[in-house]
């Protein structure tokens, strides 16, 4: 308000010399030049101190967490939805301050690919990085996320701690603090203090968020946690309230159908996850001691599905088991307590990023993925625009029938490539994907095959979409018929 006063009083002291009669035009000219510029340039500072500050984005990102594998439910008053018998209080303290997304996706149902998918913004097809075997991505590492963000604004710092699992560093994809190249045993701790070393991972987030506001630099902090993949480690004072309770009060894990992530319940799965939520309320109450809690963005979603009681499929399947993940998102302009029911995917978080930081900023060739923002500040209502209509998943090793399935509005397509079988699901009415709409619907189903097929050729090339057309795929570089490397199928 001062820069204000002062801007208004140096405009208004510039007129009065400007229009002075008594002074030459050489001397009221000079007296200009020396005015206006510090006119303009105090209320440019003014501009600045007014000017909202650029947000911090903190991605938490769950290793196997199915679409029910949390306590709160997925879509409004559907138990189905949810897990009971797990404790997460903060992220019901988060879900009650955001929204829930009904309807979200991974990049796909397994986790190397789905994580190379966010990082990049794009389908796996696309991006050509379909197994973890892929090496010749289509898109430079210098268009990814952290890279595309850092020049949209300097000032930001990115950092990723976790689980990373592809060969070239963190660091090359934009990352100036992280944990380096990563595997899934790197989470298996021998530290009883420190489980699945979800507690390791919130320290080290807690540091750079500590260290980046006494800097002064907005962040992009990307939280890989390991939980809750196989094998589930957790506190003993934790497991401790599970032992004997079946799993968890109202309701356990333990015996259920893929419940607590699609990799099996009991209680050390519930209390695993306890120990996730735990770190969430960390992260949530060092926000708050760092003043920077209104000014951050917290997204909360999975690496890929899990087996449930209502959807078909799990891991490594285009099922809506192996895909469908939890989604809450929570941060400024954001109405608590809401549900969304448009379909949203993993590879939208970079694309919803820049739009909040840099609003029309120009992003890499090729993304595919679309900007939430529209439905985020607009109670959940409206649509998800990506420059192409569609949601395409990609599987085709370690399983018994090479797939890739389609989503366009309410309608799935789901194909396999050995005997080439093709399903078509309205996801609204048949949540389940019991009921097969192809033969009901011969053209839509043609018309969606020829534009499933068309998309893998384009991202795969002409000859992996000619090895996909004879049933035919490489098992890690080896010839095989898309039952694992054994000719038998893969158990998750």
């Amino acid at each position: 308000m001062k820069f204000k006063a002062q801007c208004s009083k140096l405009k208004v002291n510039s007129k009065r010399q400007g229009s002075s009669s008594n002074l030459p035009a050489a001397r009221r000219l000079g007296a200009l030049a020396l005015v206006l510029p510090l006119a303009f340039g105090l209320c440019s500072l003014a501009f600045a101190a007014n000017a909202a500050p650029a947000p911090n984005f903190l991605f938490i990102f769950v290793d196997d967490q199915g679409w029910s594998g949390t306590s709160v439910a997925m879509m409004p008053g559907k138990d189905f939805s949810r897990t009971a018998g797990f404790r997460m209080p903060n992220l019901d303290r988060l879900a009650a301050q955001g929204m829930v997304f009904s309807q979200a996706y991974a990049g796909h149902p397994k986790c190397e690919c789905s994580r190379a998918s966010l990082q990049m913004g794009r389908t796996t097809t696309s991006l050509n990085a379909i197994s973890r075997w892929s090496r010749n991505w289509s898109a430079p590492a210098s268009d990814s996320l952290a890279n595309t963000l850092k020049r949209a604004n300097p000032n930001y710092r990115a950092a990723h701690f976790g689980k990373w699992q592809w060969l070239r560093t963190p660091e090359v994809f934009g990352y100036d603090a992280g944990d380096g190249v990563t595997q899934n045993e790197d989470g298996d701790s021998r530290d009883p203090n420190d489980p699945k070393q979800s507690f390791g991972i919130t320290r080290r987030a807690q540091a750079f968020m500590e260290k980046q506001v006494k800097e002064g630099h907005p962040f992009y902090l990307q939280l890989s946690y390991y939980a809750v993949h196989q094998t589930p480690q957790a506190l003993a004072a934790t497991l401790k309230k599970y032992e004997g309770a079946g799993g968890g009060p109202g309701g356990g894990a333990k015996g259920d159908k893929g419940k607590g992530g699609g990799r099996g319940g009991g209680p050390v799965m519930a209390a695993m996850t306890e120990d996730l939520d735990t770190c969430i309320g960390v992260l949530l109450k060092k926000l708050d001691e760092l003043g920077i809690a209104k000014n951050t963005y917290i997204i909360y979603t999975s690496d890929n599905g899990g087996r449930t009681e209502v959807l078909k499929g799990g891991k490594t399947l285009c099922d809506e088991g192996g895909i469908r993940v939890p989604l809450i998102v929570t941060g400024p302009g954001i109405r608590s307590g809401v549900y969304c029911n448009e379909p949203a995917v993993g590879y939208d978080i970079f694309p919803t990023v820049l739009d909040f930081v840099a609003p029309g900023f120009a992003l890499p060739k090729g993304v595919e993925g679309g900007s939430w923002k529209p439905v985020l500040l607009n109670a959940g209502t409206g649509k998800v625009a990506r420059p192409i209509d569609r949601i395409v998943w990609h599987h085709d090793v370690e399983i018994e029938h090479p797939q890739t399935a389609m989503r366009k509005g309410n309608l799935k397509l789901l194909h396999y490539w050995d005997t080439k079988e093709s399903f078509l699901y309205d996801l609204v009415t048949d949540l389940s994907e019991r009921n097969n709409l192809a033969k009901q619907q011969p053209a839509v189903a043609a018309q969606m095959l020829a534009e499933l097929k068309a998309h893998v050729r384009a991202g795969l090339g002409e000859q992996k979409f000619a090895a996909l057309e004879t049933g035919k795929v490489e098992q890690g570089g080896r010839p095989g018929d898309g039952k694992g490397k054994g000719g038998k199928k893969k158990q998750q």
